[in-house]
C-alpha cells in the first residue's frame, strides 16, 4: 500500500482556473515501451532511436476532467483500463508522456498494497515511515500516533514486522495513517477490497466524515460503493474516457457494456405504450433471444399500484415473449432508489431450479413476484426487469430494462435509513 502527498507548494500554479478546483487532469496520456527481450532495451539504446525495438502500449490517452473542492469521484473500469495508472499520475508517482495534472493542496494516496512499508520494519516503525514520507514531522506523528493505533486495531502485531501480517492487517495500518495525514484530497485504489467487514464500516464513517470537508477520487470495482459514496463517477476504458457523470448512470452503462461484452454488442429495445399502458423511454440492453411485453405491480384485488406504503401484500408482474427457443429462462426484477442504489431483488432460478420451464419461439411467459412490501423513504423508485437464459452464475441477457417501472412510496415513519422492515409488533415491558 503506497502513500504519497503532494505539498500545496509542489503543485503547478494555474492563476486562470477557478478557485474551488481541487484537481485539474488535461489532456493526460501515458505511452509504455513495451520489450519482448531485455536484451532490447540495450539494442535500442545503441541504435538511439534508428531504429525500434519495442512496441507502445497506451495505458491512458488524452485524458480530461476537473474534481472541485469536496467533490467525491468515482473511477469505474475493467482491470488494465489505466485506472491505477490515473491515479499515479495524479499523486505523482508517474510521469506523464503527454499533459498535466494541476493540484491543489495535500493529496493522500492508498495505492498499490505493501508499496511504501518496509516489510522487516515493525508496524509501529512504519507508523512513523509511512508518516515522514507523508511530510509529518516525528512531532507531529507522536501527536497522532494513539489515534492512528486506535484506528488500525491491529493489537500485539503492532510491534511484530510486516511480514508477518495478513492483507488485511496492512490495509488497516495503511489507512489508519491516511486518516490522520489531515489531507485535503483523498485517493484511494481498491482499498477496502481487502479488508473485513467492521474494518470496511469504520473506513465508510471515516470517508463520510471526510467528504464534508475534503475531496475524494475513489476507485472501486464495487459498484455498489461507487454508487452510494459518489457524487460523480468515470468509466475508463481501454485508457479513454468513455462516460463522466451521475454515478447512477455510469454504472449503469458500465454494467450493460460488461454484460453486452459476453456476446457482442445488442440491439436496444424499449416497451412500447401500447404494452405498458403508457409511453415510456427506458434503457435497454440485452440479446433480444427474448423480450419483456409488460410489467405491472397489483395489489392483492389484482388492480394497478402506482403508489405503495409499505405492509401492504403486492405482486409484481412481468410478462415476456420468447422470439428464439430459450432451455433454461429466468426473469428477474431489481428496485433501486433515485440514486441507483440497489435496495432489493429477486428472480426465478432459485424456485425453478433443477427443473426449468423451456420456452419454445413465440411463447409467451408470465412471471409473478407476491411479497410484502417494506416501507420505502418517501419518493420515487424504479424498478428494473430482465429475461434471461442458463443459470445464476452463468447466462446471457436477452432484454434487460433499466427503468421498467416508476413507483412512487407514500410511507410514514421511515428515519434516517433507505427503508424499514413492516412491523408486526412492538412492545416494552420490564424484564423479569
Amino acid at each position: 500500500m503506497s502513500s504519497s502527498v503532494v505539498p500545496a507548494s509542489a503543485c503547478v500554479p494555474v492563476p486562470d482556473q477557478p478557485r474551488d478546483l481541487a484537481i485539474a487532469v488535461s489532456d493526460l496520456s501515458k505511452v509504455y515501451q513495451i520489450y519482448e527481450l531485455p536484451q532490447h532495451r540495450l539494442w535500442q539504446s545503441l541504435w538511439r532511436g534508428r531504429r525500434r525495438f519495442y512496441r507502445e502500449f497506451h495505458a491512458l490517452t488524452h485524458v480530461s476532467f476537473d474534481v472541485r473542492r469536496g467533490e467525491v469521484v468515482g473511477i469505474i473500469g475493467r482491470n488494465g483500463s489505466g485506472k491505477s495508472t490515473l491515479l499515479q499520475l495524479i499523486c505523482g508517482t508517474l510521469t506523464p508522456s503527454a499533459g498535466q495534472v494541476v493540484a491543489r493542496g495535500r493529496i493522500a494516496a492508498l495505492l498499490e498494497l505493501g508499496a511504501g512499508f518496509n516489510q522487516e520494519f515493525t508496524g509501529r516503525e512504519n507508523v512513523y515511515l509511512n508518516g515522514a514520507i507523508m511530510g509529518l514531522t516525528t512531532a507531529e506523528i507522536d501527536a497522532r500516533y494513539a489515534r492512528i493505533v486506535e484506528f488500525a486495531d491491529i493489537g500485539d502485531f503492532l510491534d511484530q514486522p510486516l511480514k508477518t501480517y495478513s492483507t488485511g492487517m496492512v490495509v488497516r495500518l495503511a489507512f489508519a495513517v491516511i486518516a490522520h495525514v489531515d489531507a485535503d484530497v483523498l485517493v484511494i485504489d481498491e482499498a477496502l477490497a481487502v479488508g473485513d467487514a467492521f474494518f470496511v464500516q469504520k473506513c465508510m464513517r471515516f470517508l463520510r466524515d471526510f467528504m464534508k470537508r475534503g475531496t475524494i477520487l475513489f476507485v472501486s470495482h464495487d459498484i455498489g460503493a461507487i454508487v452510494n459514496l459518489c457524487h460523480r463517477a468515470l468509466w475508463l476504458h481501454k485508457g479513454e474516457v468513455m462516460l463522466d457523470g451521475s454515478p447512477k448512470d455510469v454504472a449503469e452503462a458500465y454494467l450493460q457494456h460488461l454484460a453486452e461484452d459476453s456476446y457482442g454488442v445488442a440491439p436496444r429495445r424499449r416497451l412500447d405504450s401500447d404494452e405498458a399502458g403508457e409511453p415510456q423511454q427506458q434503457r435497454a440492453f440485452g440479446k433480444a433471444g427474448a423480450r419483456i411485453t409488460s410489467v405491472d405491480l397489483l395489489d392483492g384485488a389484482g388492480s394497478s399500484l402506482q403508489s405503495i406504503s409499505g405492509g401492504e401484500t403486492v405482486t409484481l408482474r412481468i410478462r415476456a415473449e420468447a422470439v428464439e427457443s430459450l432451455p433454461s429462462p429466468i426473469v428477474g426484477f431489481i428496485v433501486k432508489d433515485r440514486l441507483g442504489q440497489v435496495l432489493f431483488s429477486e428472480n426465478t432460478f432459485d424456485r425453478y431450479a433443477g427443473r426449468p420451464f423451456p420456452l419454445t419461439t413465440g411463447q409467451m411467459v408470465e412471471a409473478r413476484f407476491t411479497f410484502v412490501m417494506p416501507k420505502l423513504a418517501p419518493g420515487e423508485y424504479a424498478v428494473g426487469v430482465a429475461i434471461a437464459d442458463g443459470t445464476q452464475a452463468s447466462h446471457v441477457q436477452h432484454h434487460w430494462i433499466h427503468e421498467a417501472l416508476v413507483i412512487r412510496s407514500v410511507a410514514t415513519g421511515v428515519v434516517n435509513a433507505l427503508m424499514a422492515v413492516p412491523m408486526l409488533d412492538v412492545s416494552v415491558a420490564a424484564a423479569p
